[in-house]
């Protein structure tokens, strides 16, 4: 509807939401790294051009990919940094908390053999 405005917070939800999917998560982890031909994509990550191709036209929508063709090829990459920095934070955020988890694991462990 014309005219109507999202919350914010609103706005951040559905980028999440739309993100959230394994195979347009992986697509941006390889498009951080380089410019990635369908070819290669399809090879990378193991399924059906006709589901790479609805999770790329779902990123190209958003603006978060932008497409060329480079001769007979569709050779795609991030529209700008921000989603490869995205990618390395929520990296950096896992780790982080799996590191956590070991802790905690190691900790119950030890209580465990000194009881």
């Amino acid at each position: 509807m014309p005219g109507v405005t999202v919350p914010l917070y609103q706005a951040k939800a559905e980028f999440f939401r739309m993100l959230g999917h394994p195979v347009r998560i992986r697509v941006l982890e390889l498009l951080g790294e380089a410019p990635t031909s369908v070819k290669d994509l399809l090879s990378d990550i193991g399924i059906e051009a006709s589901s790479l191709s609805q999770q790329l036209a779902v990123l190209r929508r958003a603006g978060i990919v932008v497409s060329a063709r480079d001769g007979g090829q569709v050779v795609y990459a991030l529209a700008g940094p921000d989603v490869a920095d995205l990618m390395r934070a929520a990296r950096r955020i896992l780790t982080e908390m799996l590191a956590g988890q070991a802790e905690l694991r190691a900790a119950l462990l030890d209580a465990d053999t000194a009881a």
